[in-house]
Formats: C-alpha cells, sequence, structure tokens
C-alpha cells in the first residue's frame, strides 16, 4: 500500500517560507563568495586535466514539476550520458536513480571531487538562483521523473535540495526508503531541521564519506 499525497504538499505559512527562503538566498551566496577562489581552482584543475566543459548542464525537476537546469562541476567523460543504458544493469540502486560506486565513466579527477562532495557546489547557484533549496529532496533528472509513481511524486512539492535528510541519515539502496525519508524531510519541516540537516553533513564532507 503507498502512501496518499496531495500536489499541493504540506501547508506553510507566509514568514516560514520566506525564512527559508532568505536562509538560503544569505548562506548560498556568502558560500559562493567564500569559495570562489576554490572554485576557481577546481576550474583550470578540470581544463588542465580532461577535455570539454567545467561543468555540466543537469535536466532536472524542480518544485511542482517544473523543470530547471543545474549545474554540477562535470566529473565523467565527454558522452557519459550516452553510456548510461548500458550500465543500467550494474546500477547499485533500486528505482530510476543511478548509482554505481566504481563507475567506469568518472575522471580521476571527478573521483576526487565526488568524494568530497566538490562537484556539487555549482548547485549553490542554482540556490541563490531559487531553482533550488540548501536542503530539500535529491534532485530528479527529466528521466527519472518520468519512471516516478505518482505516490513518489510528493518528493516534488518543495524545492530540491543541495543535501537532504537521507544523506546524513547514511546512504540506503531502496529507492523507496530514500523517498519516504524525504517525504518524512516534508512533513516535518521546520529552519531548525534545516541548521541540523546541515550541521551533520559538515563531518560527512571533510572526511570525504560522500555523505
Amino acid at each position: 500500500m503507498t502512501p496518499e499525497w496531495s500536489e499541493a504538499g504540506p501547508r506553510r505559512r507566509d514568514w516560514q517560507v520566506l525564512a527559508k527562503r532568505i536562509f538560503d538566498v544569505l548562506l548560498s551566496g556568502a558560500t559562493l563568495l567564500a569559495l570562489s577562489p576554490l572554485l576557481i581552482t577546481i576550474g583550470v584543475l578540470m581544463k588542465l586535466t580532461s577535455p570539454g566543459p567545467i561543468l555540466y548542464r543537469w535536466h532536472v525537476v524542480g518544485k511542482g514539476g517544473e523543470p530547471f537546469v543545474g549545474y554540477k562541476f562535470r566529473t565523467m567523460i565527454l558522452g557519459a550520458d550516452r553510456m548510461r543504458e548500458e550500465l543500467q544493469h550494474q546500477s547499485e540502486m533500486s528505482g530510476p536513480f543511478f548509482k554505481m560506486k566504481r563507475d567506469p565513466r568518472v575522471t580521476p579527477v571527478g573521483r576526487l571531487l565526488r568524494k568530497y562532495s566538490l562537484d556539487e557546489l555549482p548547485q549553490l547557484w542554482s540556490v541563490l538562483k531559487g531553482d533550488m533549496s540548501l536542503v530539500g529532496p535529491r534532485p530528479t533528472q527529466v528521466f527519472e521523473y518520468e519512471q516516478l509513481e505518482e505516490w513518489q511524486k510528493r518528493r516534488g512539492t518543495v524545492r530540491p535540495g543541495g543535501i537532504c535528510l537521507w544523506h546524513v541519515r547514511g546512504k540506503t539502496n531502496d529507492f523507496d526508503e530514500m523517498v519516504r525519508v524525504d517525504l518524512e524531510y516534508i512533513d516535518n519541516w521546520s529552519l531548525w531541521l534545516d541548521i541540523k540537516v546541515l550541521a551533520q553533513a559538515v563531518p560527512y564532507v571533510l572526511l570525504g564519506r560522500n555523505y
């Protein structure tokens, strides 16, 4: 039996929505400014070690099912997306999301970026723009969204996040379990919960656990 859901999502007071948005803008803007030397260094390193663009254009689905283009540092070889179908049977995660620890498409620099989640830093720009939030359900790519069951689409009643509750709980390879944790976050959201999730993510990043 699958949970019921409403397209409207949980009701939030106007001040709660505004508080989350202000929190996102201030923290993402300050982090982008503080890490700008690191962002430039990563870009130069990528250009020197791998042909292709620095940024990967990520076609994902945002709040309310609206698609947008997000950005990550490119961690794979050129043409990696075309190789996904050949590797799909090796995915270590159930459901539409693809997860493979020893993905042969990842470059050496890309592997380092993933280990410390540095490839995710350009998503701060998406947070600043308002397409994403610092904390929220993992972004869903367009082709993944098309495979979701109706109850799973309730993840899309809020903005996707750069970090989600599933990350700090300890990742599992069970897609349904990930969705249930996302829905738990949505139903129990508070600004204090966002702060706790971000605080818990710090040691995972610094220790290279790729939360």
